[in-house]
């Protein structure tokens, strides 16, 4: 049974919904299974919940991630001793802003079951929201040429866009950023992006078929990228907003993003 819900846990996660309510079936045989350990009955469960949640990513981004926290805090009741929980809360951490991340990366830190990179994740998220509300440094020579200074761009609200060619989630989110930019630019909005490629030509190939207009840190240097060392960047994209006096106002910008560079254009 372990090898057919293997081979349907793959179907359903490449888009083959028709094996769903089989996978559905075998997953209830093997959980009320008595003498099923404990790593294959959390494996069952984790797995459900991200299958769930994916599946609702796309109506609800926000609500997705709301029930994924709700199924985390689940599984940490019924394995109270399982560290992989805490990346999970993790997760969900870092869709939330203000004092609800701050509340839960709390938590995480003082858990004792919390294993020590997951906190150090947690440390460097508390380090990113210390930074809202001050100045972003950050300037260099784009792949095509161009100078980059923040400091040059107050009066405008920027998007610093940290992201990667090869990164699935990112490329899936240009199509909201392209369409910000056409709206929003000539009102004073602009984006830096910051790649971890480590191909210059791939950055440069994908920019170009992408008509991405704006200009593009580069170092080929991948997750040690010097900005994503800097400021803590563990995954991507991650998307912060710069308002026009130049401090950092939204480290988690993905969602309702044209909404919010408008709010901050306002100001």
């Amino acid at each position: 049974m372990r090898k057919e819900h293997e081979f349907l846990s793959k179907a359903v996660s490449m888009g083959d919904q028709s094996q769903s309510a089989r996978l559905a079936a075998v997953e209830k045989a093997r959980l009320a299974d008595p003498n099923l350990d404990e790593d294959d009955r959390f494996d069952l469960l984790s797995q459900k919940l991200n299958r769930e949640v994916r599946a609702k990513m796309a109506e609800d981004r926000a609500a997705a991630f709301a029930e994924y926290e709700k199924g985390a805090r689940e599984l940490l009741k019924l394995f109270p001793g399982r560290a992989e929980v805490y990346d999970m809360l993790l997760v969900a951490a870092q869709q939330k802003e203000g004092p609800q991340a701050r509340e839960l990366l709390d938590e995480i830190l003082k858990a004792e079951k919390a294993g020590e990179k997951t906190k150090a994740q947690a440390a460097a998220l508390v380090k990113k929201m210390e930074s809202l509300g001050k100045p972003v440094d950050i300037a260099f020579e784009a792949v095509d040429g161009r100078k980059v200074d923040l400091k040059e761009l107050k009066g405008k609200v920027v998007l610093i866009d940290f992201w990667a060619t090869w990164c699935g989630p990112c490329v899936a989110e240009l199509p909201n950023v392209l369409a910000a930019y056409e709206k929003l630019h000539d009102q004073g909005f602009e984006i830096v992006g910051i790649s971890f490629d480590q191909s210059k030509e791939a950055l440069t190939k994908f920019v170009a078929e992408k008509k991405m207009p704006w200009p593009q840190y580069f170092d080929g240097e991948g997750w040690a990228n010097k900005y994503g060392k800097e400021f803590g960047i563990n995954s991507i994209p991650a998307m912060w907003l710069v308002d026009k006096k130049g401090n950092l106002r939204d480290l988690n910008a993905r969602a309702g993003l044209a909404d919010k560079v408008r709010k901050l254009l306002d100001e």
